[in-house]
């Protein structure tokens, strides 16, 4: 497996690639203190990739301030060592002065679905997070690239992005991968108490709760759904809601209280922050009527 450092080497990494004939290069953007859910996606990659890129960078311009990007989990060694159990191909870790050598004049804004949810109560992460995935795609050129859909937001912003400005990527959305007790896996769960990890069950309980209510009655409300969640979730004593919402999906519309929640012709979501402690998790959960399937 080869760990790259710098643009030019990731370049000639991709071109010498490119030249033996490798087949398409599958990216998975990440931040590193990997876990399952990566493992997840570069095994998806594996499976329809030739070449298979992982990068592991803490971007700063998605931070805000006071957030925990001095803090963030960093631990290099076990990421090489996961990345190299699931037969990555190369793994690319730039530092700050290599992807921001003098400070950015040039951001990725997308309009509108980036003003709620996370993008409510973290002004300017996602212009960080287009703004770093741009210059991935830029660097590494892959034909797909993999997200997980915990952070079901970033995909939708990120197909957007790709759409309007003709990238030539497909974004590849993967599940949600959870702990055997339903807590979804985040590198931030370590920052959990032993108190504070029982009590994030609380998020995964609350979404099977108001799932089992749409799939037993089709005409419930977006509102009836979001006082159930936040019933659910006030609970914990712990728990400090950031928003517990339903929307469509991929749109993030709003949907009215008093409208049905789960429309013939739209996907669903019902999304959630919640702090507990320090530490902010979130999660949700996808209804697609058109399929009869959902996903939790």
């Amino acid at each position: 497996m080869n760990v790259i450092r710098t643009i030019a080497e990731a370049r000639a990494f991709i071109q010498a690639r490119q030249h033996e004939g490798s087949g398409a290069v599958g990216l998975v953007p990440t931040m590193g203190y990997l876990h399952e859910g990566h493992a997840s996606l570069m095994r998806k990659a594996r499976e329809m990739c030739g070449t298979v890129v992982v990068s592991i960078f803490v971007n700063p311009i998605q931070f805000g301030p006071g957030e925990d990007y001095e803090t963030y989990p960093r631990d290099e060694a076990r990421d090489l060592a996961l990345a190299e159990a699931e037969g990555v191909d190369a793994v690319f870790i730039p530092s700050v002065e290599e992807m921001y050598p003098q400070p950015t004049k040039t951001k990725i804004t997308v309009a509108e679905i980036t003003s709620l949810l996370c993008g409510a109560s973290r002004p300017g992460h996602f212009d960080g997070v287009t703004t770093v995935v741009s210059k991935l795609f830029h660097i590494i050129k892959p034909a797909y690239a993999f997200f997980g859909m915990k952070d079901a937001q970033q995909v939708a912003v990120i197909e957007q992005m790709v759409r309007d400005l003709n990238m030539d990527v497909s974004i590849v959305p993967c599940p949600i991968i959870r702990e055997q007790d339903g807590l979804a896996l985040s590198s931030r769960n370590v920052y959990l108490s032993p108190e504070e990890r029982r009590q994030a069950l609380v998020l995964s309980g609350s979404l099977r709760a108001a799932q089992a209510i749409v799939e037993q009655n089709h005409e419930v409300t977006a509102g009836e759904i979001r006082t159930l969640l936040r019933e659910h979730i006030t609970q914990s004593p712990l728990a400090d809601i950031d928003y517990a919402e339903v929307l469509t999906f991929p749109e993030l519309s709003p949907i009215a209280d008093s409208e049905q929640a789960l429309g013939t012709d739209r996907g669903v979501i019902m999304a959630l922050a919640v702090r507990f402690g320090r530490t902010r998790l979130i999660d949700n959960a996808l209804i697609q009527p058109k399929v009869g399937d959902s996903h939790v």
